[in-house]
């Protein structure tokens, strides 16, 4: 298995964590919890703000010394509606409680803390297409360029339907050339529909020397350090990724693959 793609190291409580140090990288972290009711999942964001996403389910918040009440609404992340997210910026604690089964993921970067604390959706969160045809997609911008709201992050949530490509055309953001292109390291995690489905990611370069193809399954984490890393969603199996980005500057630009560039005309 590729040293990109990352499997759960459990079912309950904190099931992935990817810090900068184990990633290779300098920007990006994340971590994804799984709770049962009543459980407890908690942090310190230290010198990293976070947005902390629902995935699923419901669980109450208290964070940057404030309650923040019951966040979450859609019990299953293919129901499509807006997420409901909580900004929490550096220096500050944070608290989950979980009221049904829930899965959170916590999305993390170095930040300067020029934001406060704030909810994030569902309000001004709208699906939105992306792409025609067979690269049609489905697009939930909780923290994008366009949002005023943090440091560092951009986080989006992308469905694609069954038999779909996404992040395609394939791009690139590994320089930091701006308004060119612009220097993100990227993590996505993936969810299928059916869950015992699996869809595919590749991770490449230009010149060819690096080239990796991953059957994501369910739950899987994949790293995307530099390249390129379109997605495919096979025929009867619905796909489902959080993007979360981060580099030195809160910009996404990118170049497309040569040999597809003509197809972002």
């Amino acid at each position: 298995m590729s040293q990109l793609q990352l499997k759960p190291f459990g079912t309950t409580g904190k099931v992935h964590q990817v810090t900068p140090a184990s990633a290779g990288w300098r920007y990006v972290g994340f971590s994804l919890y799984r709770l049962r009711p009543g459980e407890t999942a908690a942090e310190a964001t230290g010198s990293d703000e976070v947005i902390l996403v629902m995935i699923e389910g419901k669980a109450a918040f208290t964070a940057a010394g404030q309650d923040w009440g019951l966040l979450g609404e859609r019990m299953n992340v293919f129901e499509k509606t807006p997420p409901h997210s909580l900004y929490v910026p550096p220096g500050q604690d944070w608290r989950a409680v979980a009221e049904t089964a829930c899965t959170i993921a916590v999305c993390a970067a170095p930040g300067k803390g020029n934001y406060p604390a704030r909810r994030l959706g569902p309000d001004g969160i709208t699906l939105t297409e992306r792409g025609s045809g067979c690269n049609l997609r489905l697009v939930n911008n909780i923290a994008m360029e366009m949002h005023d709201v943090c440091d560092s992050l951009l986080v989006t949530e992308v469905y694609t339907p069954a038999g779909n490509w996404s992040s395609y055309p394939s791009h690139r953001h590994d320089e930091d050339d701006f308004p060119r292109i612009t220097y993100l390291e990227e993590t996505y995690y993936h969810r299928l529909n059916p869950g015992d489905g699996f869809a595919f990611q590749r991770v490449y370069t230009d010149d060819g020397q690096f080239d990796e193809v991953m059957a994501v399954k369910d739950g899987d984490v994949v790293l995307v350090p530099r390249g390129h890393h379109p997605c495919g969603a096979p025929y009867g199996f619905e796909l489902y990724y959080l993007n979360v980005m981060a580099g030195p500057r809160r910009n996404w630009r990118f170049v497309a693959d040569p040999a597809v560039e003509f197809l972002m005309k």
